[in-house]
């Protein structure tokens, strides 16, 4: 269910029967930040827009993700009439703005200003309900993605088989394989095979949603290879069995390793931040610091009755490192800790090597045009042995 938003956005009076005239006058669409804590400083941050038709459930994910709204909650919401823009870079390392489109918008209106909205598009989410007739939704899907593609042949297409929680097992697979096969159908029909569309099956009631989303995020991170090369190095040297990258606000993994995803534990390091974040809330606040409660001496420790450990370290103001191990592997818990400062280390090169790239080009290009996505030489690379060091050097401990 969508809902009638209460942001502010400059252009949300002008909005009259589903279009977005071309003269109106569009601020600027670099982040707002001072860029202090921004680990894109500098850079024009992607837009990702949420669109599908009405009902489908597209404002309630955003609430659910990215605002901490309880999915009973979301029931309350009213239908999104106009186009809202959600920023949320001031309290993620998410660093994207998310715009919420009404179902009734007209892409082919004269005065929809396409190249505005999808140029400077980095992701399209587009929603389905899975438990209404979606013939209909894969006509707007099509007449969509085409449109957007003519404009950016660079947006990643994301398609949210959306509410699969009130389906079964072989229900969801037979949905998603259908829409699945009548999307593709129809861009081959149209001469279209350029365009690849994701597919996700999502429900705000557990956490495939955010799976979902952090697959949509990641794609838009140009310091992906990088960090899961890292994420690589650290678990084989400290026998850990999976470690997530997380932005701890949205519980979006931006990173993981290489070995597959379980759901289950996907949902345990989430939880483990949830009650981490809660009861820092509770006990970690000074009175006489305006401090956040997630800092730079946040971790935690969970056994679980399987002899399995989940274990979180801070990585930075935004991220959380969630590492899960066997219990008889924790008996190191220094070559461990050692091993995450080495991680954390390189973890703050990467980002240091990237904003100095960023502001080389902008002081050379006199703007603020952002680095292409495909530019690797100002990132470190790794080693298949190490993490990086101050010489570029390994300073990995092996457990």
């Amino acid at each position: 269910m969508d809902d009638d938003d209460h942001y502010q956005s400059g252009y949300d009076d002008h909005y009259q029967s589903g279009s977005f005239p071309k003269d109106f006058g569009y601020a600027p669409f670099d982040g707002e930040t001072d860029g202090s804590m921004d680990p894109l400083a500098g850079e024009q941050k992607p837009r990702i827009l949420l669109m599908g038709l009405r009902r489908s459930g597209k404002s309630s994910i955003q609430k659910v993700v990215f605002h901490k709204m309880s999915p009973n909650e979301t029931l309350f919401l009213e239908s999104t009439n106009k186009i809202i823009k959600d920023d949320i870079s001031n309290s993620s390392f998410v660093q994207f703005q998310i715009w919420d489109f009404p179902g009734q918008i007209d892409f082919f209106d004269p005065t929809f200003d396409s190249d505005m909205i999808f140029g400077g598009c980095g992701a399209l989410v587009f929603v389905i309900d899975a438990q209404d007739d979606y013939m209909e939704a894969l006509n707007k899907l099509h007449a969509t993605v085409t449109k957007a593609n003519k404009v950016n042949q660079a947006i990643k297409f994301e398609v949210f088989i959306h509410k699969v929680d009130g389906l079964s097992d072989d229900c969801k697979m037979e949905t998603q394989r259908d829409i699945h096969t009548r999307a593709n159908d129809d861009l081959a029909d149209a001469g279209c095979d350029q365009i690849h569309l994701s597919f996700h099956l999502t429900s705000i009631y557990d956490h495939s949603i955010f799976e979902a989303f952090s697959k949509v995020v990641q794609k838009l991170i140009p310091q992906l290879p990088t960090l899961e090369n890292l994420l690589n190095i650290l678990i084989s040297n400290s026998a850990i069995e999976k470690a997530f990258l997380f932005d701890v606000v949205s519980k979006i993994y931006i990173a993981t390793d290489s070995s597959p995803v379980d759901m289950q534990s996907y949902e345990l390091c989430c939880d483990m931040i949830d009650v981490v974040i809660d009861v820092s809330c509770i006990y970690g606040l000074r009175e006489d610091l305006e401090a956040a409660a997630f800092d730079n001496q946040s971790s935690s420790l969970i056994k679980l009755n399987n002899g399995t450990i989940l274990y979180l370290r801070e990585v930075n103001k935004f991220l959380a490192l969630v590492c899960i191990l066997r219990e008889d592997n924790f008996d190191r818990q220094g070559v461990i800790d050692y091993n995450f400062l080495c991680f954390r280390k390189a973890i703050q090169q990467v980002f240091e090597l990237r904003n100095k790239a960023l502001a080389a080009t902008n002081a050379n290009n006199h703007s603020s045009s952002p680095v292409s996505t495909n530019e690797t030489s100002n990132v470190p690379t790794v080693s298949q042995t190490g993490a990086i060091g101050q010489n570029g050097t390994v300073v990995i401990a092996q457990s």
